[in-house]
């Protein structure tokens, strides 16, 4: 990326400091999921943690989780590849204000540029509506993946593990219901026809760790993430408890998962999505791969009628999940605030 611009510069409360706390998130054990013991009180206790991990932390780490060792590590070997590639390569790819999916380095978190490059792939590929001639018309998009010549397993490899992504988040959203007191498939409708997607991040060396991030403090937009990266660490979340940003040490071949903002509103707040950040290294690069669990672009994002009663009334207003996505998605293309585009302008007073 070349020298540092002050279009990277964080300003200095947002800057990494160099005493981090290093605590572990919850790490949750999903064997009596992958073994089908569910009618065992082991369990039972598997969605008591995922309940609290949602509540306390809004962050968790999976292991023996049943998902493929060998499709992740053939999908970080081909994405790897990519990225090697010259800018020129890449750019072959290039996403845009109207194709939404595909290569881009100039990614922008609270108007401050991120030190990363990234490629974006959706896990099916819907079709919305034609694209149209006004940027400004966020209903309207190309919803499609632009797959590069080289590498040439990319794609293969890339599929294959989104649908490995999207069993195991689909997993984890019956165990979420189950916490809530929900039945099991409650939010399965939703996904219908999802609009899920997986993105491949790429972080350079920086020679200025201190000023710069990989990732600006940010909550996640969607339903729920699942993070897979390397062994370089970089993800600090903030601590509900006290507002301390925490480092996150990635258990072997886990997944790290989080709450997104629509399962903050589907839930009336029980559960919440939390602040989290890039760190980077000035000697090493970093890869991680967050697969995003979306709903259907048609979804109302309400509080769901279940949970709510006189004591908890709903605390936001419905939504439109596609217009108030692409608004986010498009905002570094057509000169959009993303500071004003977050689910609290939903919320109730």
């Amino acid at each position: 990326m070349g020298e540092i611009d002050e279009a990277f510069i964080q300003t200095e409360e947002n800057r990494s400091k160099v005493c981090m706390i290093e605590e572990g998130i919850p790490v949750i054990d999903l064997s009596p999921l992958v073994c089908g013991s569910s009618s065992e009180p082991c369990f039972e206790e598997v969605v008591r943690q995922i309940g609290s991990a949602c509540r306390e932390w809004g962050f968790f780490q999976v292991i023996n989780h049943g998902s493929s060792v060998e499709s992740r590590q053939k999908m970080e070997e081909e994405a790897r590849k990519f990225f090697q590639q010259s800018k020129e390569q890449k750019n072959e790819v290039r996403r845009d204000a109207v194709h939404v999916m595909g290569y881009f380095d100039s990614e922008l978190t609270r108007n401050v540029r991120d030190w990363k490059e990234v490629f974006d792939y959706t896990v099916e590929e819907p079709t919305l509506v034609p694209a149209s001639p006004d940027p400004h018309d966020l209903t309207i998009t190309h919803w499609y993946n632009k797959w590069p010549q080289y590498p040439p397993h990319l794609r293969e490899a890339l599929e294959e593990y989104g649908k490995q992504m999207e069993e195991l988040a689909l997993k984890l959203m019956e165990l979420i219901a189950l916490s809530l007191g929900l039945a099991p498939k409650r939010f399965h409708g939703f996904f219908k026809d999802q609009t899920s997607w997986i993105r491949l991040n790429f972080y350079p060396p920086c020679p200025s760790p201190h000023l710069v991030l990989g990732c600006g403090r940010h909550k996640d937009s969607g339903a729920l993430t699942v993070l897979a990266q390397d062994d370089v660490c970089g993800l600090e979340v903030k601590r509900k408890s006290d507002g301390q940003w925490v480092r996150v040490i990635p258990a072997p071949n886990a997944y790290i998962i989080n709450v997104g903002a629509v399962i903050e509103v589907w839930s009336n707040e029980t559960y919440e999505s939390v602040e989290h950040r890039v760190i980077l290294n000035s000697e090493k690069e970093r890869l991680s791969y967050p697969f995003f669990l979306t709903p259907a672009h048609y979804t109302m994002v309400q509080p769901l009628e279940e949970l709510l009663n006189n004591q908890n009334p709903p605390k936001y207003r419905p939504y439109n999940w596609g217009k108030f996505f692409l608004t986010r998605k498009r905002s570094n293309f057509v000169n959009l605030n993303v500071e004003n585009i977050q689910i609290y302008d939903f919320k109730i007073n």
